[in-house]
């Protein structure tokens, strides 16, 4: 009994803090929201006098949009492995990045045109929205599927510690 009783106390001693749990999620929003929103608003504006007053803004607008990303990667990974269960990991794990980085380039690009262009004139928010999705796609494919691929394994096992 007192065997038990000290692996499980050796089991709660091994927890991750949630504040560390946090503060690693804070920081990829940080480094993946700036880099995005960074491209969109320079698409956007153009480098000026405005552009980081811009860009600070469409980043904390990304702060609201972001939790929604990394919850939609939660569901998207269940219905993948869902429909696909003899798939291997890896292969989910690329397509859910593909589908990610699609999605969140599109909610990332409707926030920083709000922010850079305004709903005012809607050809030009939406040629705001068109040209900072297509800039920023390559870079978010990239960082998507090098986070999906190497990154997001670690996370998950991390964030459930």
């Amino acid at each position: 009994m007192a065997l038990e009783t000290d692996l499980f106390l050796a089991k709660e001693e091994r927890r991750t803090p949630l504040l560390y749990k946090i503060l690693v999620v804070l920081a990829m929003m940080t480094v993946l929201g700036g880099i995005l929103t960074g491209v969109m608003t320079y698409m956007n504006l153009g480098y000026s006098d405005n552009f980081f007053n811009a860009w600070s803004k469409s980043l904390l607008a990304a702060y609201t949009v972001m939790p929604i990303g990394f919850l939609l990667m939660g569901l998207m990974t269940k219905f993948i492995k869902h429909i696909l269960p003899r798939t291997t990991e890896h292969k989910r794990n690329l397509l859910i990045g593909v589908l990610m980085a699609c999605i969140m380039e599109a909610i990332l690009a409707f926030s920083t045109a709000s922010k850079t262009i305004g709903f005012t004139d809607q050809t030009a928010f939406l040629n705001g929205w068109l040209q900072g999705f297509l800039a920023a796609l390559p870079v978010g494919l990239i960082l998507v599927l090098t986070i999906s691929m190497t990154i997001k394994p670690k996370l998950v096992k991390f964030l459930k510690s």
